[in-house]
């Protein structure tokens, strides 16, 4: 497995080749410098043409700026995380990167089958007869966040992605699991998963770890499925004391999609305010999924609307400029198989982010 872990100087070293980024393209966050834009691999069929268009497009994100890339271990059945690796090991044997200087994030929570759906012959053979875990362990038909559970596909997704270190890994969609118990035992489960993280974390598996969610901090407080940030980073603090490894949040966020930013859904000193809000105030990363909403965005788009962003010429660019000029967001993570997209969203890269000014201008406008 290739040693190393995203560093500062290693970032720093990929950013500063970049000729042609922006110097607003690069953010400083997790004592990292990450590209205002990462690749997502998602979707797409479990076949062998598209996970050799994903090691393609992997290879070339990296070649174009982007040093940010997300999987999870049951995307395409572990083959998205095969992808990446390969490419990964490919751009790093050839001497066009060296390890440290990628930012490496996945996550672990479905089932992931291997290479194709999960069978219950899969399962037992994986899980039930090595005491990973039994059937009474899975929630929803094919969520889990047992200790034992987790610290079995961080070594799984490890051996996929090739690396010796995962630079974030996430807890996925733990809010699946409140439709089957209180609260009080979800944040219970919640604290025992970060535990096993934080022993990931000692061992070198992984360099730190979030949640990446879907409606559970955008929900208002009290209703199905929502999560209390603050209640979260105190499982952490419980899990892993003061000095935790809880370094970042993943939510969904996009012109369809705003409530990050607008839904004042988190208890913030008395008040509520949006996600993105009280992520900043409790020092966490924020990526963001779905900036296209796998495509559904595009095409839709005024003509006076679209000469908003300047220097851009798909709304694609414009879906991914929105994103990343939001104040709060790390970087949105856009799926990205085909070589052809990547280069197109790659050109975002080179033009500036919105300003405050326009990027109010662009809301009052989408508000009115």
């Amino acid at each position: 497995m290739l040693k190393g872990r995203a560093t500062p100087e290693g970032t720093a070293a990929f950013a500063a080749r970049q000729a042609s980024a922006h110097p607003q393209h690069w953010r400083s966050a997790l004592g990292l410098t990450l590209s205002s834009i990462g690749m997502g691999t998602y979707l797409g069929n479990a076949d062998p043409v598209t996970d050799g268009k994903y090691a393609a497009a992997a290879g070339l994100a990296l070649s174009l700026g982007i040093n940010v890339i997300d999987s999870a271990i049951n995307y395409r059945y572990q083959r998205s995380e095969r992808n990446v690796g390969a490419a990964l090991r490919k751009a790093v044997e050839s001497g066009a990167l060296r390890r440290e200087e990628v930012f490496l994030c996945t996550k672990g929570g479905f089932l992931a089958g291997d290479t194709g759906p999960a069978t219950r012959e899969w399962f037992d053979e994986t899980y039930a007869k090595p005491g990973v875990i039994g059937p009474q362990d899975v929630v929803g038909g094919g969520h889990c966040m047992t200790p034992a559970y987790l610290k079995h596909e961080v070594e799984q997704s490890r051996k996929n992605l090739g690396v010796e270190t995962i630079d974030l890994y996430y807890v996925h969609n733990p809010e699946t699991q409140l439709g089957e118990m209180d609260e009080r035992e979800f944040y219970t489960r919640l604290a025992k998963a970060f535990r096993a993280l934080e022993e990931c974390a000692a061992e070198g598996k992984i360099q730190g770890y979030g949640t990446a969610t879907w409606n559970a901090y955008r929900a208002p407080a009290g209703t199905p499925g929502a999560v209390s940030l603050a209640k979260t980073l105190e499982r952490a603090v419980e899990a892993g004391g003061p000095k935790h490894r809880f370094r970042a949040i993943q939510i969904p966020f996009n012109f369809a999609l705003p409530e990050a930013s607008l839904a004042e859904t988190q208890e913030r000193e008395g008040g509520s305010v949006p996600v993105l809000r009280a992520a900043q105030d409790l020092g966490l990363a924020v990526f963001t999924s779905v900036p296209l909403m796998q495509g559904q965005l595009l095409g839709r788009f005024h003509p006076e609307f679209r000469r908003r962003f300047a220097g851009l010429k798909t709304d694609a660019q414009r879906c991914l400029q929105f994103a990343r000029s939001t104040p709060g967001v790390t970087a949105p993570l856009c799926g990205m198989k085909d070589p052809e997209h990547v280069e197109e969203n790659a050109k975002v890269a080179e033009v500036a982010p919105l300003g405050a000014d326009e990027y109010a201008s662009l809301v009052a406008a989408l508000r009115g």
